[in-house]
């Protein structure tokens, strides 16, 4: 049986497996402080839901447990059964009863309920697919907290190069990926309606914030 393309660990994760299969909280030290970041602006409470679309082997499952509490719920969703199954222990390593991996496309899933937030942490396969924001938009909440952090093309005097480094690392994920633009939020203004995005590294990276709304618009502020 032919493996699915848009199921198969990318390149980088192969890399990366042992190391996650040795150390289950392993996380690039660099990108911990943009993970909790991003959870803050997802304005979470006790008891909250969240869903964390394109979780990877969930390094952002700390920070959201904590953020949700014993009385919320996290639920993660992963295209890859390999990387799926380094979530799924995490969760048991950190005996986590309020975390959840999914396997499934984020453009088909299906998720129980309602969700207060939405996470969607290095997931260009997913924040820059009009139709996998078109159906995961249907198990929001009003008013549900909407966040996504990944890499753009930046439009920096001297950019150039590092536009070309980051095309070249994009090479190592999901064959399906989406190539880089300058703004691959732009499918998430269907969903939210006052996204606010902030540019890092150089315009390299970027994180973007807003509320569930059906109407789309989008403004953008520099960070350095």
């Amino acid at each position: 049986m032919q493996t699915n393309p848009r199921q198969s660990a990318p390149p980088y994760f192969r890399y990366a497996l042992r190391i996650l299969r040795r150390f289950p909280n392993f996380d690039q030290p660099f990108i911990g402080a943009l993970r909790r970041k991003a959870v803050g602006l997802l304005q979470l409470s006790s008891a909250s839901r969240v869903l964390d679309v394109g979780c990877g082997s969930g390094a952002s499952f700390p920070y959201l447990s904590n953020a949700v509490g014993q009385a919320g719920q996290v639920v993660g969703v992963e295209i890859s059964p390999e990387v799926a199954a380094l979530a799924q222990r995490r969760i048991e390593h950190n005996r986590w009863s309020n975390v959840r991996v999914m396997v499934g496309d984020a453009s088909t899933i299906v998720v129980d309920g309602k969700f207060d937030g939405l996470l969607l942490f290095g997931a260009p396969d997913i924040y820059a697919s009009p139709e996998a924001i078109n159906n995961i938009r249907h198990y929001l909440n009003g008013n549900a907290r909407v966040v996504a952090f990944g890499s753009k093309l930046t439009n920096r005097p001297g950019g150039a190069g590092l536009n070309v480094i980051l095309q070249s690392l994009m090479r190592l994920s999901f064959a399906s990926t989406p190539k880089l633009g300058f703004e691959p939020w732009e499918p998430l203004g269907a969903i939210s309606g006052d996204l606010k995005v902030q540019e890092y590294f150089y315009g390299g990276f970027f994180l973007a914030a807003g509320s569930f709304r059906p109407q789309a618009c989008c403004t953008a502020e520099n960070s350095g």
